[in-house]
């Protein structure tokens, strides 16, 4: 909890027990909630936590540099909170995401002489291993 409080303040934003609910729902199981499954989740917990709480909770770790915002389609954005660089593989049929990891001066992808890489922000779309076996039964 000493990392929450140290990139909270970093960000300019205190510790509040709303805030702290919010990461850990988003630790507990890093399946890449969306807002709503962050508010459901939470509620269980802290029932008095409202959408609005949530949203700003969000925005507060997100701004922090404690969760990264990941939009895979045209659907919900989702919250990640691993902040390592890795893309996303989204599971077209169940809807799982999976991180795997890049390294940050990667070669891996093309990039313009002397352009110097902040971060990653890629998604793969297709279809995961459980899915792809049902498929060929």
């Amino acid at each position: 909890m000493t990392h929450f409080n140290e990139r909270l303040g970093a960000g300019g934003f205190r510790f509040t027990p709303q805030r702290q609910r919010v990461y850990e729902v988003l630790m507990e199981t890093r399946d890449h909630p969306t807002a709503e499954e962050v508010f459901i989740r939470a509620k269980k917990r802290m029932p008095e936590i409202s959408h609005a709480t949530v949203y700003n909770c969000l925005d507060a770790l997100v701004q922090s540099g404690l969760a990264r915002q990941v939009t895979l389609e045209r659907g919900a954005t989702r919250f990640c909170p691993n902040m390592e660089e890795h893309c996303h593989y989204h599971c077209e049929d169940c809807g799982e995401v999976f991180d795997v990891a890049l390294p940050k001066n990667s070669t891996l992808l093309p990039r313009p002489k002397g352009f110097k890489i902040a971060r990653y922000d890629i998604a793969v779309h297709g279809v995961c291993a459980d899915c792809a076996a049902k498929a060929k039964k």
